[in-house]
């Protein structure tokens, strides 16, 4: 297994966002000022959090969200306020320290680890928010698939298929491939709609500056 592709690739994200770049992404999604491009890319976050969030409701007493891919916990944070039991995982444990401070005491369940892992049980909400923007459309697939089959509701995004994200990617091959960081996948929603067990109940795009992600809500 640890040699497929998906795996493969999981590896170098951990690699990524656990040393390269955990400096970086601590940065961003705080509120210390940054260069222009990465404010687009902070505001178009903020907007897709604020989307994901919305479509689960204001009130989520009660309701138990495997934030799957938390990074630096913002989504996490926000989600218990409204009252949710939050399981938040990463693979990079460096940002998941950072998430843990600025929680400020709420009661999330911090873990470092595999989003798939079966034991972390059933939720009412998973939520992958730019967790799966690296992967084929089929590793997307079946990921969903094995989250989809321990919710009432899976919220994820990927990176679509279009000609402003195309010519990023290619611009980003140009860097050296010591400064690159892991790539996207640009993935046609609706080549990657025929490939989804359950039902696409509602989808959105955010475009803000240099991001661009497209969230689907998939239902059993």
């Amino acid at each position: 297994m640890a040699s497929t592709p998906f795996h493969a690739r999981r590896d170098a994200l951990e690699t990524y966002f656990d040393r390269t770049a955990a400096q970086a992404w601590e940065q961003l999604t705080s509120d210390a000022p940054v260069s222009g491009v990465r404010a687009t890319v902070r505001a178009g976050r903020d907007r897709m959090r604020g989307t994901l969030l919305d479509w689960m409701g204001a009130d989520l007493r009660g309701a138990r969200l495997l934030d799957a891919g938390c990074g630096t916990g913002a989504l996490s944070i926000e989600a218990a306020a409204r009252g949710a039991d939050v399981v938040a995982i990463d693979i990079a444990g460096n940002l998941v320290d950072v998430a843990r401070r600025r929680a400020g005491g709420l009661p999330i369940d911090w873990r470092v680890g595999d989003m798939l892992d079966p034991a972390l049980g059933h939720f009412d909400f998973v939520v992958a928010m730019d967790s799966l923007i690296h992967y084929r459309a089929q590793d997307i697939a079946a990921t969903a698939a094995a989250l989809g089959a321990r919710t009432q509701a899976l919220l994820f995004t990927i990176a679509p298929r279009t000609p402003a994200l195309t010519a990023m990617h290619a611009v980003g091959k140009l860097f050296p491939r010591g400064d690159r960081s892991p790539a996207i996948e640009p993935v046609a929603p609706a080549r990657l709609k025929a490939m989804l067990p359950g039902n696409v109940r509602r989808e959105m795009r955010v475009t803000s500056g240099f991001y661009i992600s497209h969230a689907l809500e998939l239902r059993p």
